[in-house]
């Protein structure tokens, strides 16, 4: 049996997340993760909550959607991102998704798109982030710990009886590996795998 599909809704309506939501349970073979309202903390927590895919609604993107939708792609290559459509949308913004799901579409087309967009990230492997496939060490697991409940580097130092200088190599491998590099975000992913 094939994992389910991780899906991130980026959008402040509820009524359309929750119908959203609804629409891809009935389907089956996906995930939906809790929505986001807006993209304030996103970049944030792409990292963390590693989704397939992303559907963001493009009038919500910030004043520079070409900048930030080439930064999701970076920060995670291997998410296919699609379009939520439901208003206009200016087109020079429209045309930096590859793929749209306009809610007016039937069930039948909103599977298509959705597929298309998921079979074009598995098309290209090469774009996998390579630090998807890094676990932490138990040490940087001890570290991570440490971080998220607040504790400076040289409290760490002093707590785990190693130098400042090796536990700021850990939370560099840390920050590498997760792709997180604030505090709070820190804090999020060790709650999510655990860790606390």
């Amino acid at each position: 049996m094939s994992s389910l599909i991780s899906v991130l809704v980026v959008e402040p309506s509820d009524i359309i997340t929750e119908g959203l939501r609804s629409l891809l349970s009935q389907a089956g073979g996906y995930n939906v993760l809790a929505p986001m309202h807006d993209t304030a903390m996103l970049q944030e927590r792409l990292p963390v909550l590693r989704p397939d895919l992303l559907i963001i609604n493009p009038t919500i993107l910030s004043s520079t959607p070409k900048a930030q939708i080439a930064s999701l792609e970076s920060q995670r290559p291997s998410m296919a991102i699609v379009a939520l459509v439901y208003q206009y949308v200016e087109k020079h913004v429209l045309d930096l998704f590859r793929f749209q799901l306009d809610i007016r579409c039937g069930r039948s087309a909103m599977q298509t798109v959705l597929k298309e967009a998921i079979q074009s990230t598995k098309e290209n492997p090469d774009k996998e982030i390579v630090s998807d496939n890094y676990e932490l060490s138990d040490r940087e697991t001890d570290v991570l710990v440490l971080v998220a409940k607040g504790l400076s580097s040289k409290e760490i130092a002093d707590k785990l009886n190693i130098s400042i200088h090796t536990v700021n190599s850990h939370r560099k491998n840390i920050t590498h590996k997760t792709g997180i590099k604030s505090v709070a975000g820190l804090a999020v992913y060790a709650m999510i795998h655990n860790l606390m």
